[in-house]
């Protein structure tokens, strides 16, 4: 059973339940002053608190999603190539499966829209990455048929499941109900982890002799996608959202590759790439190592680079954001021509989900209104 199985969260839970229930009935009989009583109490609350915890932290990962298996638990997820069709040199991209949308008449895509499951082959980047594509109903309804569509491609924090983008955040729903508001346009969004190179967090960086994250998010996967799809190819049909380690990235990719995403989101969005046992040496350790580091630190592009011609929009919270100093700094040195800044500060908040819910419908309207068809 796999670790997001509801079943394997269910087992734990009556564990548990039955463990810490086991516990009392049998305190009163091990109340002897012995070694062997002694050790059946410490033994039995051990065992106690482990299933707690398992539990919970079972029905956390349910909900906030940041890991799809054990092997990804436990970092023994090292796979990065995916099937993929070479009857055609050119099909970049191969639909595995689709989902409904969870919207009434889930079943009829030109009313619901469709979920397709694919797998992105990277031809200049060499890396194979799987993702989730919303299609609106608009895609399927005659009057469209002729019709290209903007895309956003939105991202997770690290490490992430893109299944957590549509369970756990909404985001196809949400886009749904506010295209059907007429409150935003619709848009395509192809939802994946920023962890192209699993388990190494790439910080979406062309790492010296490692994993070329930004080569495939700003040219492969682009360019598949819109030849899948009916996408459009330049910069304005393009944007980018993500929250926390997907923030930065979807910030760093438009700020450095203006000519392949014209707006970005930011939803506790962070400015500089750590270096952690999860990054390894991320800029290398040759010559260039100091010019990496310094042109993938956003506030220092700010100061040292030619603001680019992009749209953005980062998010915080006055209380419960780490990031709320940095991001007050960006707006501030980001606030110039050509640079359009917006910016979304709660009262309070967090680092999670249920802030980033409270963000998604203002951002996809935003976004929404920035990007051309």
């Amino acid at each position: 059973m796999g670790l997001t199985s509801k079943t394997v969260l269910a087992l734990a839970t009556v564990l548990a339940v039955a463990l810490f229930a086991l516990t009392i009935w049998l305190w009163p009989r091990l109340g002897k002053r012995s070694i062997g009583s002694v050790l059946s109490r410490v033994g039995m609350l051990l065992v106690t608190q482990l299933s707690l915890f398992a539990a919970i932290g079972l029905y956390a990962n349910d909900s906030f999603g940041f890991y799809a298996s054990w092997a990804d638990l436990f970092g023994q997820e090292q796979e990065q190539g995916v099937v993929v069709d070479h009857s055609a040199a050119d099909h970049r991209v191969q639909v595995v499966g689709y989902e409904q949308v969870n919207v009434p008449r889930a079943t009829v895509p030109r009313v619901a829209g469709r979920i397709e499951k694919v797998n992105i082959q990277g031809p200049e980047s060499k890396i194979a990455s799987p993702a989730f594509v919303y299609l609106p109903p608009e895609y399927f309804q005659p009057q469209y048929a002729n019709k290209k569509f903007p895309a956003s491609v939105v991202l997770t924090g690290y490490p992430g499941t893109a299944e957590a983008l549509i369970k756990g955040l909404h985001y196809p729903t949400t886009a749904h109900k506010l295209a059907k508001e007429k409150k935003m346009q619709p848009v395509i969004l192809v939802m994946m982890r920023p962890t192209v190179a699993p388990p190494r967090d790439t910080e979406c960086m062309d790492i010296p002799g490692g994993p070329q994250t930004e080569t495939f998010f700003t040219k492969d996967l682009r360019k598949a996608l819109s030849a899948q799809y009916r996408i459009g190819t330049k910069a304005a049909n393009w944007g980018m959202i993500g929250d926390s380690t997907g923030g930065y990235c979807a910030l760093k990719l438009a700020m450095r590759h203006p000519n392949a995403y014209g707006a970005a989101v930011a939803l506790s969005g962070y400015y500089k790439a750590p270096i952690d046992p999860t990054t390894g040496a991320l800029f290398g350790e040759g010559p260039d190592k100091k010019k990496l580091q310094q042109e993938n630190d956003l506030l220092w592009r700010l100061k040292h680079k030619p603001l680019p011609k992009i749209s953005v929009l980062v998010t915080s919270s006055k209380q419960g954001e780490h990031n709320y100093h940095d991001t007050m700094k960006f707006v501030e040195l980001a606030a110039k021509h050509p640079t359009r800044v917006s910016s979304m500060i709660l009262p309070s908040g967090g680092h999670n989900f249920n802030t980033w819910r409270r963000e998604i419908p203002g951002a996809l309207q935003w976004i929404g209104g920035r990007l051309s068809a």
